[in-house]
């Protein structure tokens, strides 16, 4: 199934037709800021060796979505943790999806300058903090009871 990398408004319009936004960032960041509404199902964690794959992504994404029509947004800082998620939801089967493709903060270019804003600087709706039910503690029991 095509995976279609839209952009921070589109994905909001995406959010009004009732998808729902996966925010693929670590369970830090999330809690830093998120777009309104998100869930957090973490493509990685946190270490003290940089990030480490998480296991359970495809496991948890299964136990939230139905596989055939996910009907969710996938979004991480810049597009690129957000995209390899995307892929391998992709390679399991799933479609179609989409992906926000400018991320939280923006795509920047060689030099770090934002060439695309992301969620937060398009001034789009946002949260902050570990929200009962879409926080990852909480997806994970549904995945590990």
């Amino acid at each position: 199934m095509p995976i279609t990398r839209i952009s921070p408004a589109e994905a909001a319009a995406k959010l009004l037709e009732g998808l729902t936004y996966v925010d693929v960032r670590s369970e830090e960041e999330f809690e830093g800021g998120h777009p309104e509404g998100a869930v957090n199902v973490p493509w990685a964690h946190m270490s003290a060796g940089g990030m480490t794959p998480n296991p359970d992504f495809v496991a948890a994404m299964s136990a939230l979505f139905a596989k055939a029509e996910p009907k969710v947004v996938l979004g991480c800082r810049s597009g690129n943790r957000s995209m390899r998620a995307a892929e391998a939801l992709a390679v399991d089967g799933w479609g179609p999806l989409f992906e926000q493709r400018a991320g939280w903060d923006g795509v920047r270019d060689p030099f770090g300058k934002v060439s695309e804003v992301g969620w937060a600087r398009a001034g789009l709706p946002v949260a902050t903090g570990q929200p009962e039910g879409r926080s990852w503690a909480d997806v994970k029991r549904k995945v590990r009871p």
